[in-house]
């Protein structure tokens, strides 16, 4: 499985942004999808997860909304409200669905939220 994320750059505090991640290759072997994010110096953190349900950190919750098309094999996040707080290179994973599918779960190469204020 191959992710790419786009939709990243450079907003205003208060502004509103939409990543998408599209999954490519054996997309069967997808579970779970997840939005990451990692700041400058800091570790990298869970944003969003999106299966039967979603879940969302507590410094994103009510501004950010997860969504999957599975259809078209795609993973959005909208990002409303942004702070600088936000400012990270944002990364989609995807879990597989067993072990024969893969030992671990996939990522992509991440895409750069800068917030000014």
């Amino acid at each position: 499985v191959q992710l790419v994320e786009s939709g990243g750059g450079l907003v205003q505090a208060g502004d509103s942004l939409r990543l998408s991640c599209t999954a490519s290759g054996d997309t069967i072997c997808i579970d779970a999808m997840a939005w990451y994010r990692q700041a400058p110096g800091k570790e990298r953190e869970l944003v969003a997860v999106v299966n039967f349900g979603t879940y969302y950190a507590d410094s994103v919750k009510g501004r950010f909304t997860i969504s999957r098309d599975k259809a078209k094999n795609m993973l959005y996040l909208q990002m409303n409200s942004l702070k600088p707080e936000d400012t990270a290179v944002y990364y989609c994973t995807a879990a597989p669905i067993d072990r024969d599918c893969s030992r671990a779960d996939w990522w992509g190469q991440g895409t750069q939220v800068t917030v000014s204020s």
